[in-house]
């Protein structure tokens, strides 16, 4: 217990933070709220959404431009501030990913099992289609998805359960997550590069996924059975 806790009395609630320090004339009351926001986002192991930092700056501050200024005092540090998953969070540069390579055996933002080429794309289909069935997954490619391949998305936690599907069996549908987000550097969904402009690009073809012109392995030849799928929380937030 430390000495604090010791002379507080039972029942006694701790001191509430001072947030609008006005005893502070501006610029200093700038600079501790800049102090505060960073040390949030740096002791947080996920990123810190508005509504947290919120809880530590007067009410008439500007988030965002504290954000901003925090941003151009890290020009030159090896790390920054990015927003991702709705929130922000301190990331090292990815310049720096051969040095933390060589230091730890692994890149910054690295440690999730890499994706094989058909997990990647079944996860960029969920992506761009959601909620969508393994059905309908299914159906997309012209070939069966298999549930270890559902599985594995899962057990990252890229993908989730979503609402029911008004099908026939009101089968689940799967949607990405906050980790999905967080994993790729997305700040929301809105930042997937349009479907279009990949066709545009020619890195992408809906007609040749339609055609079933899919890597090998994708199928495992298991029927559908999509009503049996492993239930879970149903996540509809990021199918916004």
């Amino acid at each position: 217990m430390s000495e604090a806790s010791a002379r507080r009395k039972p029942n006694e609630q701790p001191r509430l933070l001072d947030t609008e320090l006005d005893h502070l004339p501006p610029e200093l009351r700038w600079r501790e709220w800049m102090g505060r926001v960073e040390a949030v986002i740096f002791a947080a192991s996920e990123p810190v959404t508005r509504s947290v930092l919120a809880r530590v700056v007067g009410k008439n501050c500007n988030v965002e431009l504290i954000i901003d200024d925090i941003r151009v005092e890290l020009a030159g540090r090896p790390y920054e501030l990015v927003a991702v998953a709705g929130g922000w969070q301190h990331r090292t540069k990815k310049v720096f990913g051969d040095a933390i390579h060589a230091a730890f055996g692994t890149a910054a933002g690295e440690g999730a099992k890499v994706l094989s080429q058909s997990e990647a794309l079944v996860l960029m289909c969920i992506a761009y289609f959601q909620p969508i069935t393994r059905g309908e997954l299914s159906g997309f490619f012209g070939k069966e998805v298999s549930r270890d391949l559902i599985g594995v998305l899962r057990a990252q936690d890229l993908i989730a359960s979503g609402p029911r599907s008004p099908q026939p069996g009101a089968p689940y549908t799967y949607v990405t997550t906050k980790n999905f987000l967080s994993q790729f550097g997305l700040d929301t969904l809105r930042q997937l590069p349009d479907f279009e402009a990949l066709e545009d690009a020619g890195l992408l073809s809906k007609e040749k996924l339609l055609a079933g012109d899919i890597p090998v392995g994708l199928a495992s030849g298991e029927g559908d059975g999509e009503a049996e799928e492993e239930r879970g929380d149903v996540v509809g937030e990021e199918t916004a």
